[in-house]
């Protein structure tokens, strides 16, 4: 439910994909009704209307979780309150991880690169010497902002999810400085923090497309 909820905000499930993939697959040949299910979080991107004009089928919007599919067929396409509560539990949150970190992989890849050629260039030539805190402390920022955000989403002060990133990279900051990880002076440690900061937000701000909420 949730993902299809994010891909209804970012238009990759809607009534014109719908109305194509009827199409494709030809399915009025294949089967003898004329409706459709559609999960309730695709509802922001499905235009029941649309769907029914450009294909022939109607639009009923089943409950949020697939698991809830049998009982509702079962009920005559009737749902509950309880089908049509969204939860985001931390299960949910769990569920994503992998979606965020996958997502910014390469990202947090090419930044270290970056980083540990940008930071090797010295008067005395270059080193790679400093490459494996750029890649460690990088990597930090990731986990924390596409797996520990995430965890932690509903106790982390602030509504805007910008705001949550910015709290956890200050504790990510905090916890790596005092543990002499972020580097020998004061200047490389503040510039650190800020890169971690913004890594961590950044990467809360786009979490919200993997909720139900803004």
């Amino acid at each position: 439910g949730i993902n299809v909820w994010c891909a209804a905000g970012k238009g990759t499930f809607g009534t014109e994909e719908i109305v194509n993939r009827v199409q494709q697959t030809k399915l009025a040949q294949v089967i003898s009704h004329r409706k459709l299910i559609i999960p309730q979080l695709g509802a922001p991107g499905v235009s029941a209307s649309g769907v029914a004009q450009q294909c022939g089928f109607s639009v009923l919007y089943g409950p949020v979780r697939a698991e809830d599919l049998p009982d509702f067929l079962a009920a005559e396409f009737k749902t509950t309150s309880e089908m049509r509560r969204v939860h985001f539990t931390l299960r949910d949150r769990i569920a994503v991880i992998p979606v965020e970190l996958v997502l910014w992989f390469k990202q947090a890849l090419g930044l270290a690169v970056l980083i540990a050629l940008v930071s090797g260039i010295s008067r005395d030539g270059f080193s790679l010497a400093n490459a494996p805190r750029a890649f460690g402390l990088v990597f930090a920022g990731w986990l924390t902002g596409g797996a520990l955000v995430p965890i932690l989403l509903p106790w982390i002060p602030g509504r805007a999810f910008s705001l949550k990133g910015l709290w956890a990279g200050l504790a990510l900051w905090a916890v790596l400085g005092s543990a002499g990880l972020m580097g020998p002076t004061n200047l490389i440690e503040g510039g650190w923090g800020l890169v971690l900061t913004a890594i961590v937000s950044f990467m809360a701000l786009n979490f919200t497309g993997c909720t139900p909420y803004t």
